[in-house]
């Protein structure tokens, strides 16, 4: 396994609690096309990942290597697990919230809102209460590379949450060019989405958005998180510290905007999520790779 070193920059002393300064930058596969998407599997013991143009989802096994997950894919994009256990999948192909049982079969959670097909759901967390929240932008259907060529059906691209109690989708936030990468604070209260819509229009804002959740799950109070160039998807650590795409790199703020600091990578960085049997691990997708490396945080436990 290849080392990458000189990975940090510090710009807060808190920083070197969040991280292991002896710790490299391990290289754990370099042959996608655009990597994206990934989550741990702890009962597991293993990681997956999308990479999205090869139409395939890989897993990674320690000391035994990488190997074809699924394939084709129907050009999967992100990926979390439900509060049993169960792979819940962002699909580009069928323009769906994808989950897959226990016994494999794959179930559609959702893939049209009144009537009219989703545009390309792209990234995904299930909170603690099941309800799913998933980000829907058109990229998937822009071009032929990432999924299927196609005109939107809806009005725009918003931010959706699935009721599995009801069965019920509903749009939780109406104003993104682009919602992309999202996440909840530590309890919850906090959600954090991602505007990338300037990767299409140069005068759409780049940061991070942060919204109040209510009990039964309303969003409100938008307020800019932070600014922040080339953001995709995040992670939170236990203490609230937000994790996020940032061009070639992984910024980390703290829960209230402060740039703490930044581990760098060679290439661009598409996502990231916590993982190992201690969630000390941070596991990066870049490009056309896959990377990790050991922190001091710890990330928010998930199935």
């Amino acid at each position: 396994m290849a080392i990458v070193g000189d990975a940090y920059e510090y710009y807060e002393k808190k920083f070197y609690d969040l991280t292991v300064p002896i710790a490299d930058l391990e290289l754990i596969f370099d042959k996608c096309r655009w990597a994206e998407g990934p989550v741990w599997f702890n009962d597991g013991g293993y990681l997956l990942w999308s990479d999205i143009p090869n139409n395939r989802m890989l897993r990674w096994v320690p000391d035994l290597g990488v190997s074809v997950f699924r394939t084709p894919s129907n050009y999967i994009n992100g990926n979390t697990r439900d509060r049993q256990g169960r792979l819940v999948s962002c699909s580009h192909g069928a323009r769906a919230v994808l989950r897959t049982e226990a016994d494999g079969t794959i179930t559609t959670i959702a893939d049209s809102y009144r009537g009219r097909r989703l545009n390309s759901p792209n990234d995904v967390v299930v909170k603690s209460d099941g309800t799913i929240w998933f980000t829907d932008p058109n990229y998937g259907i822009m071009s032929d590379y990432e999924g299927y060529k196609a005109d939107m059906e809806q009005d725009g691209c918003y931010v959706y949450r699935f009721d599995p109690a009801d069965g019920s989708l509903e749009i939780a936030i109406d104003d993104f060019q682009k919602p992309n990468g999202l996440a909840f604070s530590p309890d919850e209260s906090t959600l954090y989405v991602i505007e990338s819509g300037r990767s299409h229009d140069p005068d759409c804002p780049a940061h991070i958005r942060q919204f109040d959740v209510s009990a039964d799950n309303r969003v409100s109070n938008s307020r800019v998180f932070v600014d922040v160039e080339k953001a995709d998807g995040m992670r939170l650590d236990t203490e609230g510290n937000v994790w996020t795409s940032a061009g070639a790199g992984v910024n980390c703020y703290d829960p209230g905007g402060l740039a703490l600091g930044r581990i760098k990578l060679p290439n661009p960085v598409s996502n990231v999520t916590f993982g190992g049997p201690r969630r000390n691990r941070l596991f990066i997708t870049s490009t056309n790779a896959v990377y990790s490396v050991f922190v001091g945080a710890t990330g928010i436990q998930h199935p």
